[in-house]
């Protein structure tokens, strides 16, 4: 688990951070930056560097190799505290609180603003790069990418879906983006595979989910991850989140990927709750998703 920086964030002086986006920019070339190019990068004299890399070193904010030349790299740790320092220079967050959630593909956290939000960081390609890199659309056409890239182009893909889909479709209200992280509202609610529906409410609210799909699809989207484990409940309705893997309905396999998410939804409420769904056949749910005409189900 990537440790939380939001207290290393606030010993940060602005020529660590001049360090910090240096060592960024110079990965967009290598995977580590050459010592010697840190000055040109970061714009500080090659005597603040070697003050500003103990300092940040100590920190857990960068690594270092030596093999055919000394060279630096962020550690996830470094890159949270770019994106975090990034968010307070914006007045986006004010405080840092508790995880809501911790994964393998990112790590959630509560912060405070002018009300209750949640801080999500990608992960992607911290630990699994090699899959995420041949699975996710945003990396299959790179031959040389990185953790960082990966991270940041799968915020940038939830993001850029949530602005789309948020409020017409049911899913967190996106308030800010910065490199791989994501400020978006605070969803109180319990995961769909935490709660026990009464039999009266299981048809109903897959019904409502798949109407939340519908409405994703309309807009131009298909989530591509349904699970249990991304749909939250509440007394007000349903909330569907994780949206890095989304696809637009133009990608020559978005029917195919609607279909698997139905397919997905329904085998767990199968397995959960047998026999409360009849006709849940997931091709032709989803074929009446794509045309805005599900006709819901016998339950």
């Amino acid at each position: 688990m990537v440790r939380n920086v939001a207290e290393v964030v606030a010993e940060l002086d602005p020529e660590d951070v001049h360090l910090l986006s240096g060592i960024e920019h110079g990965m967009r070339f290598s995977e580590w930056v050459d010592r010697r190019k840190l000055p040109k990068f970061s714009r500080l004299t090659a005597e603040e560097v070697d003050y500003r890399i103990d300092r940040c070193e100590r920190r857990g904010l960068l690594e270092r190799k030596t093999i055919q030349y000394e060279g630096y790299k962020l550690t996830f740790e470094g890159y949270d505290a770019l994106a975090l320092h990034t968010f307070a220079e914006r007045d986006t967050i004010e405080g840092f609180g508790a995880p809501l959630g911790v994964g393998k593909e990112s790590d959630v956290y509560e912060v405070q603003s002018y009300r209750p939000m949640a801080l999500k960081f990608h992960r992607e390609g911290y630990t699994n790069f090699r899959e995420v890199q041949k699975e996710r659309e945003y990396t299959a056409d790179k031959e040389h990418v990185s953790w960082q890239y990966t991270a940041r182009k799968a915020a940038e893909a939830e993001y850029d879906a949530l602005e789309t889909l948020y409020p017409d479709v049911s899913v967190p209200q996106p308030i800010d983006h910065n490199r791989h992280a994501i400020v978006m509202e605070r969803i109180d609610g319990v995961e769909l595979a935490r709660a026990r529906l009464p039999d009266d409410q299981i048809v109903p609210l897959v019904e409502l989910i798949l109407d939340e799909l519908a409405g994703a699809y309309e807009a131009g989207y298909v989530h591509a991850d349904v699970s249990e484990y991304n749909v939250f409940v509440d007394e007000g309705g349903i909330t569907i989140f994780d949206w890095p893997q989304a696809v637009s309905t133009d990608h020559e396999n978005a029917d195919e990927l609607l279909e698997r998410d139905v397919a997905n939804l329904l085998g767990y409420v199968e397995r959960k709750y047998p026999g409360a769904i009849r006709d849940g056949s997931p091709e032709r749910v989803a074929a009446e998703l794509t045309t805005g005409e599900f006709s819901g189900f016998d339950g």
